[in-house]
């Protein structure tokens, strides 16, 4: 077994796919759209489906904003310098809610970042 892909539910999706591939430079590997169903699938990620795991963006089409709930936490990149990155997050648009610097009661260097519809993104410094 191996983890394919991450869903989330998101308002805007021209929004929520420019935020992906613009803001994290991800790239935008497949869309799909479900008239029947009044639905689209878009498919984001730094490596094809079949290298590695991917984020599902699904927007359904009668639906503008979702309750992200309490149960949700974040979803995690590695990062060479976390500090760079929000440097560079900012500077295209993206929202840094929390600066790089040690992560509380440890060394590593984390930051988080938020997407459009209020999802949390955890950058963690690599070596």
């Amino acid at each position: 077994m191996r983890l394919l892909h991450t869903m989330l539910r998101v308002g805007d999706l021209d929004r929520s796919i420019a935020f992906y591939t613009d803001v994290l430079g991800m790239q935008l590997l497949r869309r799909k759209d479900y008239p029947e169903g009044r639905f689209t699938l878009a498919f984001v990620g730094y490596q094809p489906e079949s290298e590695g795991a991917v984020i599902e963006l699904t927007h359904n089409w009668d639906t503008a904003s979702y309750d992200l709930g309490n149960g949700y936490g974040h979803i995690a990149l590695g990062v060479p310098d976390a500090y760079a990155a929000c440097d560079t997050i900012r500077a295209a648009g993206g929202k840094v809610v929390r600066e790089a610097g040690p992560m509380k009661h440890g060394s590593t260097v984390i930051a988080f970042v938020e997407d459009p519809d209020g999802y949390k993104i955890e950058l963690i410094q690599r070596d």
